[in-house]
């Protein structure tokens, strides 16, 4: 199993359930693990063969940038549908990083696996 991977992706939402959450945009930071199989881009030298991780990083922009959950949950679940559904990544870990959500911590957040590990 390959993998490619994103990390310290800094994307602005409104994410969070309480009021002043809902008025401003906050940062949320994304890491993530894709698996794949890179032998064909390898030889081909090709992007249209490999996991293009810049698209992949532009539509999680978008997505992010545009949605407007309560609960970073919810916002992994529905990264996590893009990546197995839109990306066909067969299997990934996402770490959501919801910095400064808790006084007192440096990272908040959630870490989710999806899919079978080739």
């Amino acid at each position: 199993m390959d993998i490619i991977f994103l990390r310290g992706l800094h994307i602005e939402t409104i994410i969070g359930i309480y009021d002043w959450e809902r008025e401003s945009k906050q940062t949320v930071v994304l890491d993530i693990e894709m698996a794949t199989d890179i032998q064909k881009a390898a030889e081909s030298d090709s992007i249209e063969d490999a996991l293009d991780y810049k698209a992949v990083s532009k539509r999680l922009i978008s997505f992010v940038e545009e949605s407007q959950y309560f609960l970073v949950e919810k916002l992994s679940e529905e990264i996590a549908k893009i990546l197995l559904n839109e990306f066909k990544v067969p299997w990934f870990r996402l770490s959501l990083n919801k910095k400064g959500a808790i006084r007192g911590a440096s990272d908040v957040g959630i870490v989710i696996e999806r899919g079978v590990r080739p």
